[in-house]
């Protein structure tokens, strides 16, 4: 590997460590942890109810760490596991009426804590970088398939 490569795959890995930590601190106070805020917002992005599986593959996560997770969200009352129309054995996750109030909280809390960060950083910038960084998203992603 060369150093380029070398310096951005290292820089990657800091940034996304930090940005999730700072972004974690912010919310603590909600008595959430990483895991649990990372998986309401993923359940919050996405149209339609994902199944536990779909969920679980695109928080990059086991099975059973999903359901684990799940489960503590459920007892909180954040989310819930509707049953598949096709397919009994599915469960689809979907927030509830608190799971929404919650991702509210988060999304004001997250927004606020980019605009801080992000603020002052010129727009065709973070354009061309979010352009680079969804494109090697989708490298990575296609070189599982191989």
């Amino acid at each position: 590997m060369n150093d380029t490569q070398d310096r951005f795959a290292l820089a990657l890995h800091n940034c996304a460590r930090s940005w999730r930590n700072a972004l974690d601190r912010r919310l603590k106070s909600l008595g959430l942890s990483q895991a649990a805020w990372m998986t309401i917002a993923m359940v919050a992005r996405n149209r339609e109810p994902l199944s536990q599986i779909d969920l679980a593959n695109k928080l990059g996560v086991e099975g059973a760490t999903m359901v684990s997770m799940l489960d503590r969200l459920v007892k909180a009352e954040l989310i819930e596991r509707q049953p598949c129309e096709s397919d009994r054995r599915v469960k689809r996750i979907a927030l509830t009426d608190k799971g929404h109030d919650i991702h509210r909280e988060l999304r004001k809390r997250a927004d606020s804590f980019r605009a801080e960060i992000l603020v002052g950083l010129d727009q065709q910038q973070l354009q061309a970088m979010s352009a680079l960084l969804e494109g090697l998203t989708e490298r990575i992603d296609n070189s599982r398939s191989e």
